[in-house]
């Protein structure tokens, strides 16, 4: 299927991200993976992990709201107008968003199985960018549980880009953390 051109612009960017996270990451040994900062920071394979977990998570709310949009009678087709997903909002500065408990990463975990989760979680997702841009995204919406903010199925997709360039930030922070392992 032929993704609407904003949508397939988004999913360029998404893939972009996310290339950047592997390259960031290929490589490394697993004491490299496993080792953090502090006992309160994330190790590389538990960023990987969560990021693994949160795609996941926004792949079962694009079923369950198309669903649901289409039992109640809510969807309508992708407009042709739209040029561009709904933007995310300026959230007011504030403490980092407590993680959910269902996208907390597991520890010490093989990077090997992490990198293959990770690829195999991106090749469903296009399915869900499909989903997406056969619908209009603006009419499904969601309330984030710990935002607490209503977002439409684009953001939430624009969520998981973001959350991709964020953690690649803290990728680079705990590679360039005194004490990170050297590579063997």
């Amino acid at each position: 299927m032929a993704l609407p051109p904003a949508v397939e612009a988004f999913w360029n960017e998404l893939q972009a991200a996310r290339r950047e996270v592997l390259r960031e990451v290929e490589g490394l040994s697993q004491a490299q993976t496993d080792w953090k900062p502090s006992d309160k920071d994330w190790s590389i394979g538990e960023i990987v992990h969560h990021l693994t977990l949160s795609e996941i998570s926004n792949g079962k709310l694009t079923t369950k709201l198309i669903k649901e949009g289409q039992a109640a009678g809510k969807l309508a087709p992708y407009p042709p107008d739209l040029t561009a997903l709904t933007p995310l909002p300026t959230l007011p500065p504030g403490p980092a968003i407590e993680t959910p408990p269902h996208i907390w990463p597991e520890k010490g975990r093989r990077l090997g199985q992490l990198l293959a989760e990770m690829n195999a979680t991106r090749e469903r997702s296009y399915q869900s960018i499909e989903r997406l841009g056969s619908v209009d995204p603006r009419l499904l919406t969601w309330r984030h549980s710990t935002i607490g903010i209503e977002f439409d199925l684009g953001q939430w997709w624009r969520i998981i880009l973001n959350h991709d360039r964020m953690h690649l930030q803290q990728i680079r922070g705990v590679k360039g953390s005194p004490g990170f392992p050297p590579t063997p």
